[in-house]
């Protein structure tokens, strides 16, 4: 066989075997797996609830300083906004005008002394009639009534402080005419402790009234916690305690005035500050919530990924309520049973597949749940 005859055959052998190959089927492209979507499984359980709301700092107690008698201001010793002690001279005033009122008065009261030592031994043999001796009792009285009067006008010409705390800011300064009471010269706070006052409204007032447990909660005493979160989003250390409750509410805005107790040694509370508050220990039964991630937001609506029959995903409109610490509590939209995607939902479209997972707030929820039934009461709780 020629060379050309090999190469001929060898080039028709190889157009068989091509032929052959394409005469096969072709196998069908490979479908992607479904992408992997963590869920929670809501049920029906007791969830933490708190509630926060706008507040304010009061003075434990505020003194407002000023003066009984009218007079000049000699001087004022204080320095403002300093520490002040009970006692300690806040104004000096003027005191040529009380000092001749207490001398005239003294001297009156030992002239009435005299007489009426006088009168007295004379009743007794009768050389002087009863009423002059009256006269003169009376006349002793009334003037011994006017030197405590000036006396203490004399003593009220140094101002000092009632009480210990911090003095504001003076109104009136040396060389200012004090006309007496209506004028106001400074303001003492006590600091430590501090108050801070906020105002849930009606309608919220009525949901904790409708809730035996919460009812209790708001009544002062009560094992209710109060932490204050400060204008600089840093947290108070320090819990305090409800120990007022105002017996109506403000006609004008319609809430009711809650006062809250705290320590405040640092003086990190200061009146008229505006904070937060948090309010803990309430609790919700049969209720359903989500971690805050898994509620999404978009075009004014809140919805949640749901994971349904099939492992088909679906939109779901949601109203959320109060947060649970990481937790949204669900007011309407959700029921028992529904798997709500948590994370991996930037993979998921509605009515896709996907493959659910368990995600690790439901195990961490689960094993808090147990681990909190199965541990016992701290001593002072309630169930």
């Amino acid at each position: 066989m020629s060379e050309v005859e090999r190469v001929v055959k060898w080039i028709r052998a190889a157009a068989a075997v091509a032929l052959l190959a394409s005469c096969q089927p072709k196998a069908p492209p490979k479908t992607p797996p479904p992408p992997e979507v963590a869920v929670v499984t809501v049920r029906p359980e007791s969830v933490a609830e708190t509630y926060e709301f706008s507040a304010e700092v009061v003075p434990y107690r505020r003194v407002e300083v000023r003066s009984r008698i009218e007079g000049i201001i000699e001087s004022r010793p204080f320095t403002e906004g300093a520490t002040v002690r009970r006692g300690e001279v806040l104004y000096r005033l003027d005191r040529v005008r009380p000092e001749a009122a207490y001398r005239s008065a003294r001297a009156r009261r030992d002239n009435a002394r005299r007489t009426l030592d006088r009168l007295e031994p004379l009743l007794a043999d009768h050389a002087i009639a009863q009423q002059d001796v009256d006269n003169a009792r009376a006349e002793f009285e009334s003037a011994e009534g006017a030197l405590e009067d000036a006396k203490k006008d004399l003593d009220d010409s140094t101002i000092r402080a009632e009480i210990d705390g911090r003095v504001g800011r003076t109104l009136f300064d040396r060389g200012g005419r004090v006309t007496g009471t209506d004028d106001l010269l400074t303001t003492i706070d006590v600091l430590d402790p501090a108050y801070v006052t906020f105002r849930p409204s009606a309608q919220q007032l009525l949901v904790w009234r409708e809730n035996r447990r919460a009812r209790a909660l708001i009544q002062p005493g009560s094992p209710l916690q109060v932490q204050v979160t400060l204008p600089d989003g840093s947290l108070l250390p320090r819990i305090g305690r409800l120990n007022f409750v105002a017996p109506s509410l403000d006609a004008t805005t319609g809430t009711q005035e809650f006062r809250a107790l705290f320590r405040n040694p640092d003086r990190v509370l200061v009146p008229g500050q505006f904070v937060r508050v948090r309010l803990s220990g309430f609790t919700r039964d049969s209720a359903f919530a989500v971690p805050q991630r898994a509620v999404q937001q978009a075009l004014g609506r809140q919805f949640v990924y749901v994971v349904g029959q099939g492992d088909t995903v679906s939109a779901r409109d949601v109203q959320p309520g109060p947060w649970s610490g990481s937790r949204w509590i669900i007011e309407k939209g959700l029921a028992a049973g529904d798997r709500v995607v948590v994370d991996g939902a930037q993979k998921a479209a509605p009515g896709g597949r996907v493959r659910p997972v368990t995600a690790t707030d439901s195990v961490s929820a689960t094993e808090s749940a147990s681990a909190g039934a199965a541990a016992p009461a701290a001593p002072g709780t309630k169930p």
